[in-house]
C-alpha cells in the first residue's frame, strides 16, 4: 500500500495538488482494507522466500554440530545464548518466521538440556523452564509460534498436576482443548481482517486447541461405555461430532482446526459404512477417496460455503467477533 509520506513527496513535486493528499490516501487505504477482508485466503505467513528455508537449514545444521560437542550441564547455556543474540538479527530486525522458530526450538532444546533435574518433579521443573522461556520469547519479538510450546508446556504441566490418567478421563484433554481454543478466539476477535500478529498467535493456538479437543472427545466414545463403543449409533454420533466441529472451523473460519480430525473421519466413515451401507473389501479405499473428495471441495469452496451457510449471519452482532461470511469480487467492485 502507498504511504502517505510517499503521496506528500509527490505533492511537493507538484505532481499531485497537496488537498489531493488526504483524500487519495484514505482511499487507497479502504481500496486495501477491502481486499485484505474479502479476497486474501488464511494467511500463512512462514516463508517469505527460499531465504528464508535456506537461513532454517543452516540453523538446523548448527545446532546438530552443537549437540555433538562435548558439552555438558550448564555449559549448553552458551549456545542458547548465542542463538538469543541471532534471534536479535533475524527475529527482532529482520522479522523471518521460519527461522525465528527453529531458533526458538534450538533455544528450548538447550535450556533444557542444562538445566537437568534428578528429583521427583524435574518433569514439571523442565516444563515450567520450557513455558518460561516461550513467553520471554514471545513478549520480546511478539513472534506467534512461541505460544505453541508456551501453551503445550502449560497443558502439560496441568495434566501431571492433576495426577490422573489420561486414558480413564480423557475428558481432561476436552476441557484443555476447549480453554486453548477460547484463548484462540480472544486473539481472533481482536484481528478479524487477519493483518497482524494477533491472528498468526491465534492460528498456533488452534492448531494446539483442535487436537486436544478431538482426541479427548473421541477417546471419550470409544471407552466410556465398552459395549456398546463400536456400534452403529456411537458410530453416528462421531459423524454428529465431526460435523459440528467442521461447522465451527467454518464460522470462525480456521481450516488449521479440520487437520487433526481426517484419521478419526477415516476410523468414523469406516465402521459406519461397514455397518449396511456397503459391503467391500475395498472399504478403505472409497473412504479415503470420499475423504480426499472432501478436503478437495472444501478447499476450493471453503470461502463460498461460509458464505451460504452462515451469510444470514453477515449482519448480526456475533460478525463482529469473526472474519465476514460475505464474499465479494475485488475486480467487479470496481468497475
Amino acid at each position: 500500500m502507498i504511504s502517505k509520506s510517499t503521496l506528500q513527496k509527490a505533492a511537493d513535486k507538484n505532481i499531485i495538488n497537496s488537498n489531493q493528499v488526504e483524500p487519495l490516501y484514505q482511499f487507497i487505504k479502504n481500496e486495501h482494507s477491502s481486499e485484505s477482508a474479502f479476497s486474501k485466503e488464511e494467511p500463512l505467513k512462514f516463508i517469505r522466500s527460499f531465504g528464508d528455508v535456506f537461513i532454517a537449514l543452516g540453523i538446523i545444521l548448527l545446532v546438530v554440530s552443537i549437540n555433538m560437542t562435548s558439552l555438558t550441564g550448564l555449559y549448553y547455556l552458551i549456545p542458547a545464548v548465542v542463538f538469543i543474540v541471532i534471534a536479535e538479527w533475524l527475529v527482532r530486525i529482520r522479522r523471518l518466521a521460519l527461522p525465528g522458530i527453529v531458533i526458538l526450538l534450538a533455544i528450548l532444546f538447550f535450556i533444557n538440556k542444562a538445566f537437568s533435574f534428578e528429583n521427583d518433579n524435574a518433569t514439571t521443573l523442565g516444563l515450567s523452564i520450557i513455558s518460561l522461556s516461550s513467553l520471554l520469547f514471545y513478549l520480546r519479538y511478539k513472534m506467534p509460534f512461541s505460544l505453541l510450546p508456551l501453551a503445550a508446556s502449560l497443558i502439560a504441566i496441568t495434566i501431571i498436576q492433576i495426577g490422573l490418567d489420561v486414558l480413564d478421563s480423557p475428558i481432561i484433554f476436552v476441557v484443555l482443548g476447549l480453554i486453548t481454543f477460547s484463548t484462540a478466539m480472544w486473539f481472533d476477535v481482536r484481528d478479524t481482517n487477519r493483518e497482524s500478529h494477533l491472528s498468526d498467535s491465534a492460528f498456533w493456538l488452534h492448531l494446539l486447541a483442535a487436537p486436544l479437543i478431538v482426541h479427548g472427545a473421541m477417546l471419550s466414545l470409544i471407552t466410556s461405555d465398552r459395549q456398546w463403543s463400536h456400534t452403529l449409533s456411537n458410530d453416528i454420533l462421531m459423524i454428529v461430532f465431526f460435523a459440528g466441529f467442521f461447522l465451527t472451523a467454518l464460522f470462525v473460519d480456521r481450516r488449521a482446526m479440520l487437520v487433526s480430525t481426517q484419521l478419526y473421519a477415516i476410523y468414523a466413515l469406516t465402521q459406519l459404512l461397514q455397518s449396511d451401507l456397503i459391503d467391500s473389501q475395498n472399504i478403505m479405499i472409497y473412504v479415503l477417496m470420499a475423504l480426499g473428495l472432501f478436503v478437495i471441495f472444501f478447499g476450493t469452496y471453503w470461502y463460498k460455503t461460509r458464505q451460504v451457510i452462515f451469510g444470514f449471519l453477515s449482519s448480526s452482532k456475533i460478525s463482529q467477533y469473526v472474519p465476514d461470511f460475505k464474499i465479494r469480487d475485488i475486480n467487479n467492485s470496481k468497475t
